[in-house]
């Protein structure tokens, strides 16, 4: 079973910048898309961002576009997520995921991700 570890959140000042790291316990021929979420008190999972595995491609919640980056190292099995301006908006548990199909509609909804990280918690403070 694929395992992945959610790391790097903390408490941070509004503008500051934040990275996110998911290890992936092992890769299997089925996992072609990573993603993060992110859920705030009282609210849904939403969508941050997410990526395929082999080309690269990615999409970004409106949101976020322009300020988060999310890329992933095939050597070290690993997803980051760079968050550069954050606000106090941006806080909540962020979760990784993998997804076997990459695109709006799938490794954009939390409810076709497969596998899930343990989260790690981004407070962004005003």
């Amino acid at each position: 079973q694929v395992r992945l570890v959610d790391s790097g959140g903390r408490l941070v000042q509004s503008g500051a910048s934040l990275r996110l790291s998911c290890l992936v316990s092992e890769r299997t021929v089925d996992m072609y898309a990573m993603g993060w979420f992110r859920q705030a008190p009282g609210k849904e999972r939403e969508f941050v961002a997410t990526i395929n595995w082999n080309d690269g491609s990615t999409v970004y919640q409106d949101s976020v576009a322009g300020r988060f980056t999310i890329s992933r190292d095939s050597i070290k099995s690993a997803v980051y997520l760079q968050m550069n301006d954050l606000k106090p908006e941006d806080s909540g548990i962020y979760y990784c995921a993998v997804g076997t199909r990459f695109g709006r509609g799938w490794s954009t909804a939390a409810d076709m991700m497969a596998v899930w990280g343990q989260g790690t918690q981004v407070t962004v403070s005003s």
